[in-house]
């Protein structure tokens, strides 16, 4: 498998002048028993989710929390499943970028170590509200991550969008 390294979290530079305000933006998902991430890519490609995302596919195995982000070509999806859904890793957090090309919007999911629990951050081109643009549209990401995901035993969710 070829892989790059890829910074997914690069700040851009701003003049020390200016304020920083930093923003946390996740979907909090659990499910009723431990899923594999192919079982929820595969639940959400219904909803047109997928894992190619503009940089190809992008997903980690965080041995060492430093979140060490991968990119390889989408041929290799079969591969990365493989990797992240070995039992080598159960006990580590993994995750993959997915993309909705329709919407044109991704993020981050992450399923912890032990796999009943997962979060989605919409990190790639984030929807937002049309009159508070300033505000995540939860409800478009709810509306097409949740009921998919009912196959799977999901039972709850807790989503949020803060800015400090």
């Amino acid at each position: 498998m070829t892989m790059q390294h890829v910074k997914r979290f690069g700040h851009r530079s701003t003049a020390p002048q200016e304020p920083r305000m930093s923003k946390i933006t996740d979907i909090d998902l659990a499910f009723a028993r431990a899923v594999t991430v192919g079982a929820v890519v595969r639940s959400l490609a219904g909803e047109g989710w997928s894992l190619q995302e503009p940089l190809g596919i992008s997903y980690v195995v965080n041995h060492d929390d430093l979140f060490d982000w991968q990119s390889t070509s989408p041929d290799q999806a079969a591969e990365v499943l493989s990797l992240l859904d070995s039992p080598a890793n159960v006990h580590h957090d993994v995750g993959v970028c997915i993309y909705h090309s329709t919407a044109e919007t991704g993020g981050q999911l992450l399923l912890h170590a032990g796999r009943s629990r997962c979060s989605f951050i919409p990190t790639i081109d984030r929807r937002s509200l049309s009159r508070a643009p300033a505000l995540t549209d939860m409800a478009w990401y709810l509306n097409t991550l949740v009921p998919p995901l009912l196959a799977l035993e999901l039972t709850s969710y807790g989503a949020k969008d803060l800015t400090d």
